[in-house]
């Protein structure tokens, strides 16, 4: 092959990998919920393309016909929300039907969103719509991020793992939020990739600047401030907060974050224990700077078995020592610079040593590791792995043989020139004007 064949092979290679696709995203999480992984990889790629972000629905005793409303929460990111009547609550399958025809038509010709999602790739953080979803788009490839162990989450679907078999068997890459779920579902597909906690860096730094105020709600606590925000669900380790709050009676423990899927009554009550609530995404940096440890207080149960917790970077961006229970990802990805407690008693230990005198080494360490995880490199590599997946082989065979085509007319073209250059140098010039007209 000549130089110039290669050198246009190689455009179009890069071309094709950096070829954007617009997303149908299927998700169990809400886009205006605790703002996490789904938020911060799907609001990146909308930087180029549109995201449609579909949801469960909502299902209305006053609701007589269905609906999608849709808003734009986010630039380029498309919200879809199904309202449905209430009869469809104990019919999942019909549900998701009905969600199905709603949004092939909210994109499809005269739609709300017509033209903007032809040839899309859909993207699934739950595998329970995948049978009724997968092909319904004419989409050109499937992806599946998948960011926890969801059959393994209290009161999940009995069949969510043989939904997830059907997404993992149709799907074109994987991505997993932990390395421990890499390892599990590289047993499945043959095109698996661990991208764990991305991080927004400054963000979070915020918490280290002096012109950061502390919320009203927690300035004026006794301290040490021992915090966490974050989802409070069945992950939390609830006797141990009880420990760690009687363990340092004169200290406050501060939890901020949505109660779900546990009885707010259940939850642990003592003088110096706090519970504030959900707080917006723009506010945390500010209750984090009120935090003199940062807590990561996760049940060792099976819903934390595969969890790679994302606030374990923001933690580190915003300058705070932690402490954490032996979540196997953690262990792996963050020691030493996350204090592993060993048990309850060496837990609350270590957050009043911790409160006590924070490892300025292993905070500094910690806002290094930060800064480079950014979720910009982690979306620009998927970005990559997509385009790899999804080119669909039949148009790179026809674009290469289009090329080659190409080629070969530059090659007789290039051969002539140099026959040209021959015959110039000898004198020949109506010898090679006849091979060029022959």
């Amino acid at each position: 092959m000549t130089a110039t064949a290669s050198t246009a092979r190689d455009r179009w290679t890069s071309a094709a990998r950096h070829t954007e696709f617009p997303l149908i995203v299927h998700s169990h999480l809400r886009w205006d919920f605790v703002w996490q992984r789904p938020q911060q990889i799907l609001s990146r790629m909308a930087e180029t393309k549109p995201v449609l972000f579909v949801e469960e629905p909502v299902l209305l005793d006053d609701v007589r016909a269905e609906r999608l409303e849709i808003t734009q929460p986010s630039p380029n990111v498309y919200r879809a929300v199904p309202r449905l009547p209430a009869y469809l609550r104990d019919d999942y399958d019909r549900a998701v039907a009905t969600i199905r025809a709603l949004v092939q038509e909210a994109v499809g010709k005269g739609g709300a969103l017509a033209g903007r999602f032809t040839g899309a790739v859909q993207w699934f953080y739950t595998p329970m719509p995948a049978p009724a979803m997968l092909g319904a788009f004419n989409e050109r490839g499937v992806v599946y991020d998948c960011m926890d162990e969801l059959a393994q989450f209290r009161f999940a679907p009995t069949d969510l793992a043989q939904r997830e078999r059907l997404l993992l068997e149709n799907a074109d890459v994987v991505f997993t939020g932990g390395y421990k779920l890499f390892k599990s579902k590289s047993r499945y597909h043959g095109n698996v990739h661990f991208f764990g906690c991305g991080v927004d860096a400054a963000h979070y730094a915020r918490a280290r600047e002096p012109e950061t105020a502390v919320p009203a709600d927690v300035a004026a606590l006794p301290r040490p401030v021992f915090g966490y925000f974050g989802v409070i669900d069945e992950r939390l380790d609830y006797e141990l907060l009880g420990r760690l709050a009687e363990g340092n009676p004169s200290a406050s423990v501060v939890m901020v974050g949505p109660v779900v899927k546990v009885d707010p009554r259940d939850l642990p009550q003592a003088p110096n224990i706090h519970w504030l609530g959900q707080r917006d995404y723009r506010e945390l940096p500010s209750y984090v700077k009120a935090f003199d440890v940062c807590l990561m207080p996760f049940a060792l149960n099976e819903a934390t078995e595969y969890i790679n917790p994302t606030k374990t970077l923001e933690y580190m961006a915003a300058g705070k020592p932690i402490v954490s229970t032996a979540v196997a990802d953690v262990v792996h990805n963050f020691t030493p610079v996350v204090r592993v407690a060993e048990d309850h008693d060496d837990f609350v230990r270590a957050a009043a040593a911790l409160g006590a005198a924070p490892d300025e080494a292993m905070i500094a360490r910690g806002i290094e590791q930060a800064r480079n995880a950014s979720w910009e490199a982690i979306v620009a590599q998927m970005r990559h792995l997509i385009a790899d997946a999804v080119t669909a082989p039949d148009a790179a065979i026809a674009a290469v043989e289009a090329i080659d085509a190409e080629l070969e007319a530059d090659d007789v073209l290039s051969t002539s020139r140099e026959l040209t250059a021959e015959g110039l140098s000898a004198g020949g010039v109506a010898t090679a004007g006849e091979e060029l007209s022959a």
